[in-house]
């Protein structure tokens, strides 16, 4: 089983930056892929940006041109580099990882964390 952490959201302004970390922890040989979530209109929650274990990334095309997902395999993390953030970014943002890169893409969990709130003031 994998135990995600996400963190650092927080309140800022229209134009400001902000960067989210996922820390995986326990059966972490399993994932094959991470993404980031936020909930949406008509869906408990859409994929924002999602890379694979081997580094292919996709984003959002709302988030594209100013989010940027990476992965630091050395402590086991997923970051979530927001650029030039929006009101309409604001919402809890959720890490999830799956065997399954189809599952990734399609936000397909059995469950999900607390996540983390950004809050984008205008």
């Amino acid at each position: 089983q994998v135990q995600l952490a996400e963190s650092g959201g927080g309140l800022l302004q229209a134009g400001g930056s902000l960067r989210l970390s996922c820390a995986a922890s326990g059966s972490i040989f399993s994932i094959n892929a991470m993404g980031w979530y936020r909930p949406a209109p008509g869906k408990q929650r859409e994929l924002v940006a999602a890379i694979t274990s081997g580094g292919t990334t996709n984003s959002a095309d709302p988030v594209k041109g100013r989010f940027t997902i990476s992965r630091d395999n050395t402590k086991n993390t997923v970051y979530l580099q927001m650029n030039s953030l929006k009101p309409e970014d604001t919402a809890v943002y959720y890490c999830n990882a799956d065997r399954s890169v189809v599952a990734v893409q399609r936000a397909d969990f059995g469950s999900w964390g607390q996540g983390t709130q950004v809050a984008v003031s205008s």
